[in-house]
């Protein structure tokens, strides 16, 4: 025991003493990972049910995305946007018909397509609808979580993410969260551009709004000129039993922000996508990056799409999102106060006296073979790779309802 102690030990320690002091990560140490499962360094099996945070939707090193990643790194990787490449064109014309836009923008992270459908809507706002000159406002609402960028955290509500780091910048304004007599109210303002939210809030602790709440915004939007902004980086790519989680009340952002499973978790692929009257707003040196739409990052993201789109990836998280939620609440244990989500992005809120309940039993889940983790302190994520099969949910669901009824 001394041995596999000794052995996690080491590369936590080493990332104590080298690593800045940024997250608070389980004390595991991950070397493996296929499917639905990783390895620790120690060889102990777990299920995932985290899944990078939903980058990994269509599961750990799925072959399909690694042979995209090694047959293209072995040809071009990089060549900058000073030059054309073979690859970018046949990417943008597939993710745009996959998604059903004019055109794409191409970036690295989600955060990063956060900013550039903040930039997008202020050009938009000054040169088609006409505000004055830096009068432009963008809504965004209470919860929200998009980064750690300088704009995301001007944005946020949440102090842990923004205090110590002001001046923040300006022309955001939050409002509450499904609630439309709030959004209606800031409409009234002629300077606002656009209004940016998730259409769940993941980070938050999974909330789901009232149904009904997108389309009746999307239509609040559209009658005062305001462009629709969906931050679809975590709910997006089949993680709520939808394409997008906006497909849900049929709603087609003016504006979408992509990430994460855009690449399988396999490479960092961010995209922005919207039609010519609002992406040709932006014209050449005005916005961009390096490494944006590189032949790699190209090549693995078609691939990471067409795995959602052959393996039917929605309709399984539709599926199984719909048997866990139930399951979990058969289990009746007083410690779940809430289960909440949709298709296999879901949470439980944990109601204990101790404030350090969710985090103790997410570490007692890694000692049975699961890795959950929790977020604002009593709610825990469960959100598998898509995909999971039956069985494996079933098995999950055991190992969660015994952690649950032995807890101390």
């Amino acid at each position: 025991m001394e041995a596999v102690a000794g052995k996690t030990g080491y590369y936590i320690d080493l990332e104590d003493k080298y690593g800045a002091h940024n997250y608070h990560p389980l004390p595991v140490v991950l070397s493996k990972g296929e499917g639905v499962y990783l390895w620790d360094v120690e060889g102990k099996k777990y299920f995932d049910f985290l899944s990078a945070y939903s980058a990994v939707n269509q599961g750990h090193c799925h072959p399909h995305i690694i042979k995209a990643l090694n047959d293209q790194a072995s040809i071009l990787t990089l060549t900058s946007r000073a030059f054309h490449n073979d690859i970018l064109g046949e990417y943008e014309k597939f993710v745009t018909e996959f998604f059903g836009y004019d055109k794409v923008l191409p970036m690295n992270t989600g955060v990063e397509g956060g900013e550039t459908a903040v930039k997008l809507c202020r050009k938009w706002a000054y040169n088609v609808k006409g505000i004055e000159e830096n009068k432009a406002k963008i809504l965004f609402v209470n919860g929200n979580f998009w980064g750690r960028t300088l704009a995301a955290i001007s944005t946020s509500d949440d102090p842990s993410s923004y205090a110590g780091y002001g001046p923040y910048m300006p022309g955001f304004e939050s409002i509450e969260y499904n609630n439309l007599d709030a959004l209606a109210k800031a409409l009234e303002d002629p300077n606002v551009a656009g209004f940016m939210l998730e259409p769940i809030q993941g980070e938050a602790g999974v909330v789901v709004p009232d149904e009904g709440y997108l389309s009746k915004a999307y239509a609040m939007c559209k009658e005062k000129n305001v462009l629709f902004i969906a931050d679809e980086v975590q709910t997006g790519i089949a993680r709520t039993g939808k394409l997008l989680a906006c497909d849900h009340e049929n709603v087609k952002p003016d504006i979408l922000i992509l990430g994460k499973a855009l690449s399988g978790g396999v490479f960092p692929v961010s995209a922005v996508l919207a039609d010519d009257e609002v992406m040709l707003c932006i014209k050449p040196g005005e916005h961009g990056s390096t490494f944006g739409g590189n032949p790699l990052a190209c090549k693995v993201a078609i691939a990471a799409l067409e795995v959602v789109r052959d393996e039917k990836l929605a309709e399984n998280a539709e599926r199984l999102g719909e048997k866990l939620r139930q399951e979990l609440r058969a289990l009746e244990s007083p410690l779940i106060k809430l289960v909440r989500g949709k298709g296999l992005l879901n949470a439980i809120v944990i109601e204990h006296e101790d404030p350090e309940a969710a985090w103790n039993i997410c570490l007692k889940l890694k000692e049975n073979g699961l890795l959950a983790k929790p977020t604002h302190g009593d709610k825990i994520r469960f959100a598998p790779p898509l995909v999971m099969n039956e069985e494996e949910l079933m098995e999950c669901v055991r190992i969660i309802g015994d952690t649950l009824l032995n807890f101390k």
